[in-house]
């Protein structure tokens, strides 16, 4: 027979080799740090411009970061914060290097989101946020998901429950209905109207206190933040439940909506969401706050089965909400219905000499036609290496295996990285300006 204390001895042990795995996956110090990048990586992949030429700037321009040399002098290596010092400051035919960004309008929100398990959710995130940090962008990170992959892949290990997902959703429970008790109050009628009570469990917590960079923590990339997960957030689904009973009235779908509303517009460029393998008030949180939303998919018939099985119980949710608030207009900037301005699928672990592969792509494009992504995220020996490693290909040095091999995997995510960035400035512009 197995109780509770079991499982938590299971843990126990369980948290021991957690820490040995940290020790070889990062730095002895158990830090996740970010490797430098090549003069050939920064001038060919990142910049787009030929290498004699970059290599020619530097030279001409000795005030620009040089980077780190090499012992035999072939090789330059500069650290990300360098790459930004040259992004803004170099010119290549009169072009600026700066990523495009709508002016005026805040951060963009997507959300990587599937029923399924193992569809791959944390890996796009993980990758499309590196990417995009690379592309000169400013990355939010928020991990809606209890087994928090993408957290521990971003380095955080150590974290406590009042700083996820959870404690925005406590955070606004306590904000909203002292919020809605000092309306009622102050009724145009005169008459006060019954108060909303949060228990001193709740409150006592210190929640409501929190600010907003609270919840933020740093990353190993310094243009990316994340609001990170743990285990211990898993209670959210029971805590939510009960939260909607203190204060039916409590718009509980809309809190890390209103939570990103406060973040200051020009904070980050892009924010993305890695959301749970469940339809809850976690991932419901995350749809809400999206501007679109991303479908990762694997290439398999019960993947494409639980996909299915996955956007109809959304319509349904979405639905359910929108029928059941049909006087009561949320606190800040969501209405109902919930409206996306894009949805994409996104077809991974690809083998384009797989038969079936091929034919479950072909099925999915005549289904959902230019939803479906052009460029689906193959599966190589690198890709199955970062994900092993908690790295993505692009924090991985390609002096490690065959530049080749390395350079296959960069490709299919910079392929799949270049879609979606062009999927995500369409949709911007969608956007209001904010005054």
């Amino acid at each position: 027979m197995f109780t509770h204390e079991d499982l938590a001895q299971l843990q126990a042990e369980s948290l021991k080799m957690q820490s040995w795995i940290r020790r070889q996956t990062f730095s002895p110090e158990m830090e996740k740090t970010l490797r430098r990048f090549s003069s050939w990586e920064v001038s060919e992949l990142i910049f787009g411009i030929n290498q004699s030429t970059f290599r020619g700037r530097l030279a001409a321009e000795p005030d620009l970061p040089g980077g780190e040399v090499e012992p035999d002098g072939r090789q330059r290596w500069f650290s990300l914060d360098e790459i930004n010092v040259l992004r803004r400051r170099m010119k290549v035919n009169r072009k600026s290097l700066m990523p495009e960004r709508p002016a005026g309008k805040r951060a963009f929100r997507a959300a990587i989101a599937n029923f399924k398990g193992g569809a791959g959710k944390s890996t796009v995130a993980l990758h499309f946020a590196h990417a995009a940090a690379l592309d000169g962008y400013r990355v939010l990170c928020v991990d809606f998901d209890p087994q928090a992959t993408l957290s521990h892949s971003m380095g955080l290990n150590d974290v406590e429950e009042d700083h996820t997902v959870w404690g925005i959703m406590a955070r606004d429970l306590i904000r909203e209905t002292d919020r809605m008790n000092s309306s009622a109050v102050g009724a145009a009628s005169g008459t006060a109207l019954p108060q909303r009570k949060i228990p001193a469990s709740i409150r006592d917590l210190g929640l409501a206190d929190l600010r907003i960079g609270d919840f933020i923590k740093p990353t190993a990339w310094s243009t990316i933040d994340i609001i990170p997960s743990c285990a211990n957030a898993a209670f959210v689904e029971f805590a939510s439940a009960q939260y909607r009973h203190l204060n039916p009235d409590w718009s509980f779908f809309a809190a890390v909506s209103r939570y990103l509303d406060a973040i200051p517009d020009d904070a980050y460029d892009l924010i993305l969401f890695d959301c749970p393998p469940a339809i809850g008030y976690q991932s419901m949180n995350a749809v809400f706050a999206a501007d679109m939303l991303y479908i990762p998919s694997g290439p398999g018939y019960w993947e494409y089965d639980s996909t299915t099985s996955f956007i109809g119980q959304l319509a349904e949710a979405l639905g359910d909400l929108a029928d059941g608030f049909p006087q009561i207009f949320p606190a800040g900037k969501v209405s109902l219905p919930k409206a996306f301005i894009d949805i994409k699928f996104l077809m991974t672990r690809y083998e384009p000499g797989n038969d079936l592969h091929r034919a479950m792509f072909d099925a999915f494009g005549r289904v959902f036609g230019d939803a479906l992504t052009e460029h689906p995220v193959e599966m190589t020996r690198a890709v199955e290496q970062s994900g092993r490693f908690l790295s993505s290909v692009y924090e991985i040095d390609y002096r490690d295996m065959t530049r080749e091999t390395w350079r296959r995997a960069r490709t299919t995510f910079d392929r799949a990285y270049d879609e979606f960035k062009g999927n995500v400035l369409q949709a911007w512009d969608s956007i209001e300006v904010t005054a």
